[in-house]
């Protein structure tokens, strides 16, 4: 069985979720972020799960300071890839923003993970959050690329042929 874990990435609004549902059609999937371990403790600390902007800083701060401490998103994030290596799953679509984070991860598999940057989407135009995670997420250079401007029906269509394609 053809596997694939694909780091992806794009800013807020591009689409990434809904993408990754729609491959979900055609493919088992696997779809986490680096930041859901991040979101526990957060919750932990009151946030209320709103993806605003203020919490977004919040967050993106929260991550780096487990990132300095210990480095708890990769090895968290290198978990999960094990598991699902062993997995009935194909795609494994990991969720990160912060291009040194992206680069430690891919190296964590050996180089195995490819990269997608998702661009299009909402809020395409809006050029600056006011954090790390979102505002550098152009600031790599990755493996594939997508742009999603299209319908849904056309969105699927090309975006698990794309994923075919690397598959393959």
């Amino acid at each position: 069985m053809a596997k694939i874990a694909l780091v992806i990435n794009g800013k807020g609004g591009v689409g990434k979720d809904t993408l990754c549902e729609l491959a979900r059609k055609h493919y088992k999937v696997y779809n986490i972020s680096s930041v859901d371990p991040i979101k526990a403790i957060a919750r932990e600390c009151g946030w209320d799960g709103r993806k605003d902007d203020k919490s977004r800083r919040f967050l993106s701060d929260l991550k780096a300071l487990t990132v300095a401490y210990n480095d708890f998103p990769t090895v968290w994030a290198k978990e999960r890839y094990l598991g699902f290596l062993k997995s009935e799953d194909e795609i494994m679509f990991l969720h990160i923003r912060e291009p040194k984070e992206i680069e430690k991860f891919v190296s964590a598999t050996g180089g195995e993970a490819k990269t997608l940057l998702i661009r299009g989407g909402d809020r395409m135009n809006k050029g600056v959050y006011g954090n790390a995670s979102d505002d550098n997420v152009e600031d790599y250079a990755y493996d594939y690329y997508f742009t999603n401007d299209k319908s849904l029906e056309e969105a699927e269509r090309d975006f698990c042929a794309m994923l075919a394609s690397i598959m393959e």
